[in-house]
């Protein structure tokens, strides 16, 4: 890729690498916010949810992450250094992210763990949307309310399918 001037390679990889920091931190709040709800309604434990927590956020990290380096490699607009940059930091945000709602149900019982989780994953996106919503000059309170419904939608269908499961599989 060849770029006209230094400066403008600089913002091509500077965009790569926010277009990471955003798929890693968005993927890593959604995933694993569902993942979490889901396993703790299916299966009430603990250990379960932890464990899945930090295998999500480790197994997930490495996939977004090829699967952003692909996909900015085939946009065939970036340059080396910008494809890597998209990789890194959708590794690194995701797995930071992902990792972080581990915490909760580390020091807490589920039943408080759970929500503070919750709490938590809406938060980061909340803020992470406002800062969206500021730098595309549109009313934060739009973009917070369309992220933060999407990511209601996700929370509630794991929630029920984890609950159908446990009731499928007999689980008490």
């Amino acid at each position: 890729m060849e770029y006209r001037s230094a400066r403008q390679a600089e913002e091509k990889v500077k965009d790569a690498s926010k277009s990471g920091i955003g798929f890693g931190l968005t993927s890593g709040i959604i995933t694993t916010l569902g993942m979490l709800v889901g396993m703790y309604a299916s299966t009430q434990s603990k250990v379960a949810v932890i464990g899945g927590v930090l295998v999500v956020a480790v197994s997930d990290a490495f996939s977004d992450s090829l699967g952003m380096h692909v996909a900015t490699e085939s946009q065939n607009r970036h340059s080396g250094r910008g494809i890597w940059a998209a990789t890194f930091y959708t590794f690194i945000s995701k797995l930071v992210i992902a990792g972080s709602f581990a915490f909760p149900l580390y020091f807490w019982e589920e039943r408080v763990a759970v929500p503070v989780s919750a709490g938590w994953g809406f938060f980061l996106l909340s803020v992470f949307s406002f800062f969206i919503a500021r730098e595309r000059n549109d009313p934060p309170w739009r973009t917070i309310a369309e992220h933060d419904g999407i990511a209601i939608c996700v929370v509630a269908i794991t929630y029920f399918l984890g609950i159908g499961i446990r009731n499928v599989l007999g689980v008490p």
